[in-house]
């Protein structure tokens, strides 16, 4: 790195693609910031190295999807949730299975490891929280009081308390020694995705859906302040280790917050999409994000992002003008005390469950123990980062430097010609033979690297043109601000993956939904609901529930009474388009009715669009 210092402030660190199937949930290791976990409807748990593009090891033994992971603090241990309620954890030092757990009767959401003791917590869609003894490999306490799911949950930093939130929109602190609740926000006014405790006071930071992040003081129990609303809710939150901030990970940004009085103090434009977890890393923050099958991180560096003294939101650069405190090192509140021993296990005052309630028979375990595995991919990596002697300092000497800023003039390189390449690995071998010859590809014109690398391909090449060309016709339509003629030319090609790619698209942007559409696009559903590919049938899933969501009521109302002939033509004309569509809906039943019995995401997706259909009927 040259002595003026970086050029950029963010920059996109790599993309590769990260399991078979789309890829659920992941979690960056809070300790190194250098680990990454990542979760997939593929039920595998794959460890990575950040910047690195090799998998260094995955995990196998759910059953179903994984819906969430978590790191202990020391990152020797990673715990993964699944659609089924079960809990697996795997010791990454030893690369086994250690514990499988059962006990949620529906998917896990959160999990999160207790800091001193050998203790897991998990929350749940069947409204629970659940803490785990990993020993003794029981449940020994559940939560309850939540009335819907609990989306996100973390231990206080003494390991005295744990703070629980989700889709009731509260957050709920309970003592854990107690066993018992210890008070309840409910300010926020949509669902709640994150909880942060700050690492040394007694202050408690929430994000949620209503796009707003609330500061809690847990001494008083009471609202310290709350953001301004953002442009999108709130999902990925983390103070700074000196407590001085807060970051939050928006849609394609990061916000820098204080609290105290509330204020932005920078925002950066970061292209992440929507962040899925920040970690701290040499004094940068790294951030991912998935989409699909692919996981990308970015690097932001702290050293150039304004932390405190100043106001983004306002014109105000200067704190003095209006005697603002100064976060960073004023401890406004009491501080945690750590214990100077890990404890061994709550007290005496928790009970614990019945066996058939909160514990795996042995037998049971064993067997489910036996098909779990954790399969070392990349055994230099794997011991460079979990050999014994690595066991306290997570990072080896020469793995704590800075990660590197692209440079300015980012040319094409060999390397992205390999990036490009990677994504169809795993499912082409002919990719596999052609890998050796990368290296050659830079010696080679643009037109005979393109020629290289569609030998073998000619089929599929053929399939691509096709597809570009009727893509590119759709388009054109597209473009003029008419979507109702572009669906419609684009059922005329009578190509599924055509329709996919426009509902992905419409899918996204809601405002774009008419109720001229609908006529044209609920008999491709039917369609897609039917297809062998399983993204297909999500697609389908999507736009019928963003269907009957968004025009369920409009149809019902217009069904019910209907016009009088010849007096309204255009609430006639709506009259028929209701009837029509109610036709084509009623001829979903069957389909949705023989596919809700289906276990995982899938079936859970028809259960939820038969519950949507019978509130429409």
């Amino acid at each position: 790195m040259a002595a003026s210092g970086p050029t950029k402030i963010t920059w996109k660190l790599q993309e590769f693609v990260a399991h078979a199937g789309n890829v659920t949930c992941l979690v960056l290791g809070k300790n190194s910031g250098r680990l990454l976990a990542t979760g997939g409807e593929d039920c595998r748990v794959n460890l990575w190295s950040v910047s690195k593009p090799n998998c260094i090891m995955s995990l196998t033994g759910h059953n179903t999807p994984v819906e969430c992971i978590q790191f202990k603090d020391s990152e020797e241990l990673v715990v993964a949730g699944s659609q089924s309620g079960s809990l697996r954890i795997w010791d990454l030092e030893a690369a086994k299975i250690l514990r499988t757990l059962s006990g949620h009767k529906a998917n896990i959401c959160s999990l999160d490891f207790h800091p001193f003791g050998e203790f897991v917590a998990s929350g749940s869609m069947d409204t629970n929280v659940k803490l785990w003894d990993i020993r003794r490999k029981g449940c020994v306490m559940t939560y309850k009081g939540h009335t819907n799911a609990v989306r996100c949950l973390r231990f206080s930093p003494d390991g005295r308390w744990i703070a629980a939130a989700g889709d009731d929109s509260t957050v709920k602190l309970w003592d854990l020694s107690a066993a018992k609740i210890l008070t309840e926000f409910t300010d926020h006014t949509g669902p709640v995705n994150i909880v942060e405790f700050h690492p040394n006071e007694y202050l408690l930071a929430s994000g949620s859906s209503d796009r707003t992040i609330k500061f809690w003081d847990l001494e008083k129990f009471k609202m310290v302040s709350c953001t301004e609303v953002e442009s999108t809710p709130v999902r990925c939150i983390l103070f700074n280790p000196d407590g001085c901030c807060l970051y939050s990970g928006s849609q394609d940004s990061l916000h820098v917050y204080g609290w105290e009085p509330p204020r932005c103090f920078d925002v950066l434009p970061v292209n992440w999409g929507r962040a899925a977890d920040l970690a701290i890393c040499s004094n940068q923050l790294i951030g991912a994000s998935f989409s699909q099958v692919t996981v990308s991180t970015f690097v932001v560096d702290l050293n150039r992002v304004k932390k405190t003294g100043s106001i983004v939101q306002g014109v105000v650069e200067d704190e003095k003008l209006f005697n603002l405190p100064v976060t960073k090192g004023a401890a406004l509140r009491r501080n945690y005390e750590r214990p100077l021993t890990t404890c061994s296990r709550p007290q005496s005052k928790v009970k614990e469950e019945p066996e058939s309630e909160g514990r795996i028979p042995s037998g049971e375990e064993e067997k489910d123990d036996k098909e779990s595995t954790a399969e070392i991919r990349n055994p230099e990596e794997y011991k460079e980062i979990f050999q014994p002697q690595n066991a306290i300092a997570r990072t080896p000497p020469r793995r704590t430097d800075p990660f590197p800023a692209p440079p300015e003039d980012d040319t094409v390189s060999v390397k992205e010609v390999e990036k490009v390449a990677a994504p169809t690995e795993m499912h082409s071998p002919a990719v596999k033979r052609l890998q050796p010859q990368n290296n050659k590809l830079a010696d080679l014109s643009d037109e005979d690297a393109v020629s290289q690398i569609r030998k073998g391909h000619d089929t599929m090449c053929v399939v691509l043109t096709s597809r570009f060309k009727n893509l590119d016709t759709v388009r054109a339509v597209w473009t003029t601000g008419d979507v109702k003629t572009s669906i419609d030319s684009a059922v005329t090609m009578n190509d599924l993956a055509i329709i996919v790619d426009i509902l992905n698209i419409i899918n996204l942007k809601p405002a774009l939904w008419k109720l001229d559409l609908c006529p044209s696009i609920i008999p491709q559903i039917d369609k897609l609901l039917q297809s062998k590919y399983e993204s297909y049938v999500q697609t389908g899933c999507t736009s019928l529930k963003l269907i009957l969501q968004r025009f369920g009521p409009l149809m019902a109302d217009n069904l019910v009474t209907p016009p009088s002939i010849g007096v309204d033509i255009t609430r006639e004309e709506r009259h028929q388009k209701c009837k029509l569509c109610y036709k084509q809906l009623k001829n979903l039943l069957p389909i949705l009715q023989s596919k809700a019995g289906l276990p995982g995401r899938q079936g859970s997706a028809f259960r939820e669009l038969q519950l949507l259909m019978a509130a429409f009927e």
